[in-house]
């Protein structure tokens, strides 16, 4: 029939209240949910149009087939603010200046790349956050979220954590089947802003009915036909719309059975496209064979006719989209009129639009590739479809490159010939990548169909093997793959000497340090004779990795061998690779110098060959070796910042969760401590990377010692020493020994203690270890302590804080020094009192707050008064350095009884704090403050 008009928006009074207050409230994060259809795009329309003047509106669109083009929704919606923005904006916008040039005149000056990838990202993320703020009050829509690369989630996610005050951001979802976030993660966020989740079902028969009335603008319809239209669209607001745009007489009872639209959305279209003269039905067929909204030009080319899209567009068949380009307003819609085409005119249509792709001046890939595919083009199809992978595994969106090998893989008219190379590509790629979720599912699948040859099969095997290892954190599952791997490998012992350089790795497993020297000295013997130095350089990396792992003096000689200036690209990756772990040792050792070296090679390495996974793992294990060296000023920020990039990958994110427990574990707070603890490894200590399980386990023994939970502490250095014990890597324990030893010495197990100092003396001999020889002294002042030889302990602890400070790890020569004051107040020093007030100033300087609270308690035990620092004078709203202790404690929900054995204080004072923060704030429940700045 006829245009109709567009209706009003019918059945959500809640939900566009919601939405309305939401919008005006900034900052506010909205994600609404529903199938396609639903009615996700009108409501936002509508809330839209009823936002008071004065706010900017920007609008990005996630598209079912996307090119390499991360970010590429949310700079859509930037692209015409330039008549928006201020004068002066914030520097760092002057990185968006490459991908934004219809800003540039706005924009400040560009400013120069960062080496780190990570650091680039970040401050690209920075930088976008700061122009949103700058436009606010402002509401960022994104249409079609499930559609999303990787990089738009990531954004999405930064900016949804923090929004700028002026911004609200909206965003459309398509749920289905799919019961994660579509941020990848549960949405945590602050308490100031607005957030709300919106799902939208289906219209009831009222409703059906209302909408129906509106589109026929009638007052009143039979409910005979109202029940059945319900029926037969399911209450799907667009199918209703579509339906009753069909209906000729609404009054007669068979009025939808005649006008033969089923509830289907195909018919209904077929039904409008059946009052479009040729040219406009070509162009509307053109527009369903290209899929997404394209350009007038390239919807002639492909429907064949100059003439037709007006018509199209007056007759609401066909709608104009931001850009120039032009398409369905539906999905469903472009789906039904595609169905509908007979297979010959959709196979024709493909094959024009390859012949107008290739004609563009960078060809879209992807749309080449699926346009070769339902042209039955099957060369073309693997050629463009190939090539779009590795122009995306180039540009570093890995994701996309195993979405598009992914189709391959999955289509049945894949010839089966092709199966093995694509799978040993998509292998290849997920090994440098750090996606690994959508790889290790296909991998798995495809090596479950049995199709593959048995050498190939090993390959992509030993790959799905290295990816369960590495990027997924799961060694359990990584070593079984492996093993079958090696088998399968028998006659390519070039690759099997990889497979077995990957288990030789000590810091993962429950095999002792002898079977992973077989196993090294097994993949050295395979390399030997073999012509692959790509694999010659992984067996050499592993190598000089395990090495330098257990402290061998023998291991920086190995890693100067490392061929860093092959021109291979694939030679110099494996390099990158052994800077990373090399860093990661050397770190653990306290070879921090040697650690930074090995960081500024590894992440230039990292950079040029395109290796995402060594980089990443870069960024983590530097914020350990910024907690040990005392660089803690931003530090919490900084490594909670690396822990929400790795949603998908949170496994080798452990660094990031082991320095996020030591930090709490300093400041006293409890809880988050042990739930950073069990995710840096405790949670299943046998399956992660021992190193930082220790480390975490030696975090988790002194928190319980803190707490008086004696019981706990030993059971947890049993345990703890019982796994260190049988790898045998005993450098390891430098963050556990010390530890364990106070636990166990404490507890009246001193004989324990003494086997322990003693086994582990035995098992750093002859080891380059500066921190392992530092934490020997630190245990045997801990044990001369408790065998009450006071001037003993003194010494030992003098001579560890010595060693710390010359590491420098400021923290433990703190502890050290706070261990050697207490033998000295035993032995009646006087000058022990100037050593505590010395060392509570170095604990605050840190951060420690809860270690310098305890010395201060020491001075008030023997009578030396030492006031924190107080507010401003003359400022009676500014919180004392006390004050804000208590303020951060009651804002992580802690009771005074929790606040005063955390600071060392009578639960009487922390009464008289709390009420004095309250007052200051201007609040009156402890569930409004917020954590000091």
């Amino acid at each position: 029939m006829s245009s109709m008009p567009s209706p009003a928006l019918v059945g959500r009074a809640s939900e566009l209240r919601i939405l309305t207050d939401a919008m005006t409230r900034p900052p506010a994060v909205v994600l609404l949910e529903g199938e396609a259809g639903i009615g996700k795009t009108r409501l936002v329309r509508t809330a839209l149009a009823r936002l008071p003047a004065g706010r900017t509106v920007l609008l990005g669109y996630c598209h079912q087939i996307r090119e390499p083009f991360p970010y590429g929704p949310v700079f859509e919606a930037l692209r015409d603010i330039a008549g928006r923005l201020p004068g002066r904006l914030n520097p760092v916008t002057g990185v968006l200046r490459g991908h934004l040039p219809e800003l540039a005149d706005a924009l400040p000056p560009a400013l120069p790349p960062l080496d780190d990838t990570r650091a680039e990202r970040h401050r690209l993320f920075r930088a976008i956050r700061a122009l949103l703020a700058a436009v606010g009050p402002a509401v960022l829509v994104i249409e079609d979220l499930h559609w999303a690369d990787d990089g738009t989630r990531d954004l999405l996610r930064f900016l949804t954590d923090q929004p700028p005050e002026g911004l609200a951001v909206v965003a459309t979802h398509r749920r289905e089947n799919d019961a994660r976030s579509p941020l990848s993660r549960a949405y945590l966020h602050h308490p100031d802003t607005t957030s709300v989740v919106v799902p939208l079902a289906p219209l009831g028969p009222d409703d059906v009915g209302s909408l129906a009335c509106a589109l026929l603008e009638r007052s009143d319809l039979p409910q005979a036909f109202v029940t059945r239209l319900h029926e037969r669209t399911a209450g799907i607001p667009f199918v209703v719309e579509e339906t009753v745009r069909s209906v000729s007489d609404a009054e007669q009872p068979d009025a939808l059975d005649r006008a033969g639209v089923p509830l289907l959305l195909r018919e209904a279209m077929a039904e409008r496209m059946a009052g479009l003269s040729p040219p406009a039905a070509a162009a509307v067929r053109a527009a369903a064979v290209l899929r997404l909204p394209a350009s007038e030009q390239l919807i002639i080319a492909v429907g064949g006719h100059s003439a037709g899209l007006g018509e199209a567009l007056r007759a609401g068949v066909l709608h104009e989209q931001p850009g120039g380009r032009y398409g369905f307003r539906h999905a469903l819609a472009q789906q039904a009129v595609y169905d509908a085409m007979p297979g010959p005119d959709r196979r024709s249509g493909h094959e024009r639009a390859m012949t107008a792709l290739r004609a563009v001046g960078s060809p879209p890939l992807v749309q080449l590739a699926f346009h070769a595919r339902h042209a039955e083009d099957t060369e073309a199809w693997l050629h463009h479809g190939t090539a779009a992978a590795q122009q995306a595994a180039a540009l570093g969106d890995t994701a996309l490159a195993v979405e598009v090998i992914e189709g391959m893989l999955g289509d049945p008219g894949l010839p089966a010939h092709h199966r093995g190379p694509l799978a040993l590509m998509l292998s290849r790629f997920a090994a440098t990548g750090l996606s690994h979720q959508r790889v290790v599912r296909l991998l798995r699948h495809v090596l479950r169909d049995d199709f593959l040859p048995r050498a190939t099969r090993g390959e992509v095997r030993l790959n799905l093997g290295v990816v369960l290892s590495n990027q997924a954190g799961d060694t359990a599952a990584g070593r079984v793959e492996i093993l079958v791997a090696l088998k399968e490998l028998s006659d390519r012992p070039t690759l099997a000497a990889r497979g077995w350089a990957v288990l030789a790795m000590p810091a993962w497993g429950t095999e002792s340090l002898e079977t992973h020297r077989q196993w090294m000295a097994r993949a050295e013997t395979l390399v030997a004779t073999a012509d692959d130095p790509e694999v010659a350089a992984a067996v050499l990396a592993n190598r000089a990795s395990f090495e330098l792992s257990v402290g061998s003096p023998d291991a920086l000689t190995i890693a100067a061998r490392l061929p860093v200036s092959d021109p291979r690209t694939a030679v110099r990756r494996q390099v990158a690779r052994a800077y990373n772990n090399l860093h990661d040792s050397a770190t653990s050792l306290g070879l921090y110098a040697e650690a930074e070296r090995f960081a500024r090679e590894g992440r230039r390495l990292a950079v040029e060959t395109g290796a995402q996974y060594p980089a990443y793992l870069l960024d983590v294990s530097t914020v350990r070796r910024d907690w040990l060296t005392g660089r803690w000023d931003g530090l919490r920020d900084r490594a909670s910042a690396l822990g929400e990039l790795a949603t998908e990958t949170p496994l080798i994110a452990v660094d990031v969760w082991l320095v996020l427990g030591m930090l709490a574990l300093a400041r006293g707070e409890w809880d988050e401590a042990v739930k950073h603890f069990r995710t840096a490894g405790l949670d299943a200590p046998d399956d992660r990377y021992v190193p930082i399980t220790v480390a975490a386990a030696g975090g988790l023994i002194d928190l319980h010692l803190a707490r008086g939970e004696f019981d706990r502490a030993t059971a947890e250095a049993d345990a703890s020493v019982a796994r260190l014990r049988r790898k045998g890597v005993w450098v390891w324990g430098a963050y556990l020994v010390p530890s364990a030893v106070t636990a166990f010495a404490w507890s009246g197990r001193v004989k324990t203690a003494a086997d322990l100092v003693a086994e582990y003396s035995a098992g750093i001999a002859g080891c380059v270890a500066p921190a392992a020889a530092a934490a020997l002294d630190l245990s045997r002042g801990s044990l001369a302590a408790a065998e009450r030889r006071h001037a003993d302990a003194a010494g030992f602890y003098q001579r560890a804080r010595e060693a710390y400070a010359a590491l420098p790890h400021p923290y433990a020569a703190a502890r050290a020094g706070e261990g050697a004051a207490r033998s000295r107040l035993a032995l009646g020093d006087g000058g022990a009192a100037s050593a505590f007030t010395e060392l509570a100033d170095a604990f605050t300087r840190l951060g420690a707050t809860h270690d310098a609270a305890r010395c201060r308690r020491v001075l008030r035990d023997i009578g030396v008064d030492v006031p924190l620092p107080r507010g401003r004078r003359g400022n009676a709203g500014v919180l004392s350095e006390r004050e804000k202790e208590v303020a951060r404690l009651v804002a992580l929900g802690r009771t005074n009884r929790e606040i005063a054995d955390v600071l060392f204080l009578s639960t009487r004072t922390v009464e008289s704090h709390v009420a004095t923060v309250l007052r200051k704030l201007g609040v009156r429940s402890r569930t409004q403050v917020a954590p000091p700045g």
